[in-house]
């Protein structure tokens, strides 16, 4: 009697949770999601010394293909000039070296305070996970979203919920010539561990081998109250595409390759 109890309560309970799933009354969130499908692609190692000065004509630069910045995740279908872009991507002991080209007819930065609205600025979003495990990082450091703004500030939200500005983990240098914009950054990669004012601590160190996440995109506001456009550089799945503030499982997967 009591088997014959029990099997019909967990036989009534299965019948309750599909029924909640069905009626959208329980659903998982896509945004906590782990990563199912790891495909890793290879990030090269620099030769040379790369100078971070706007201008990128170091010699490494030139012999690495450029990725697009394409991928429309907010917005209307974008026309004509409104923007393009595109990147290159390095690594080196001391951080991943990125190099950017956005060409955008309209540059807007209405917002005096770098902590207040930053993204309803021009910016450029560098997304990063130190360890490519993926998962929620919306109040915690697993993984870091950083908008660059035309003013170089680097800006993300902490743990404790509030936007800062972390100075330190990027240097960047963006010259902008009529409508295009070059972009050079030295990005510093820092562990999960890493704690919110409490100075000195040290960037992760890359090597041969190691696996990372790493997305880019670019927020365009052309003079409207909010940025109209949010463009990435990986498609993203699904009808909700501005997820990768949150859920660091949408990031591109790199592994660094030696010389």
């Amino acid at each position: 009697m009591r088997t014959s109890a029990r099997s019909a309560a967990l036989f009534l309970g299965l019948l309750v949770s599909v029924s909640l799933l069905c009626n959208g009354q329980a659903k998982l969130d896509p945004r906590a999601a782990k990563p199912t499908n790891e495909v890793y692609e290879v990030l090269s190692q620099l030769r040379g010394k790369v100078l971070v000065d706007g201008d990128g004509k170091d010699a490494d630069w030139q012999s690495l293909p450029w990725k697009p910045i394409n991928q429309l995740w907010l917005g209307p279908e974008l026309k004509g000039r409104d923007f393009m872009g595109r990147y290159k991507l390095a690594w080196a002991k001391e951080g991943l070296y990125l190099l950017a080209e956005t060409i955008d007819d309209t540059l807007v930065d209405t917002h005096a305070d770098p902590l207040v609205k930053y993204w309803d600025d021009d910016c450029l979003e560098v997304f990063v996970d130190e360890n490519a495990n993926g998962g929620n990082h919306q109040y915690n450091h697993s993984a870091f979203a950083y908008h660059i703004s035309l003013a170089g500030q680097n800006i993300d939200i902490g743990p404790d919920m509030v936007a800062r500005n972390y100075k330190a983990h990027i240097i960047s240098v963006r010259k902008t010539v009529k409508q295009k914009s070059t972009w050079e950054c030295l990005i510093r990669l820092y562990p999960e561990s890493f704690k919110d004012d409490t100075p000195g601590q040290p960037s992760v160190n890359l090597m041969k081998d190691k696996k990372i996440g790493f997305m880019l995109a670019y927020c365009d506001n052309d003079k409207s109250e909010g940025r109209e456009n949010f463009i990435g550089s990986i498609p993203i799945a699904g009808q909700e595409k501005n997820v990768g503030w949150i859920n660091a499982s949408v990031f591109g997967k790199y592994v660094l390759m030696g010389n």
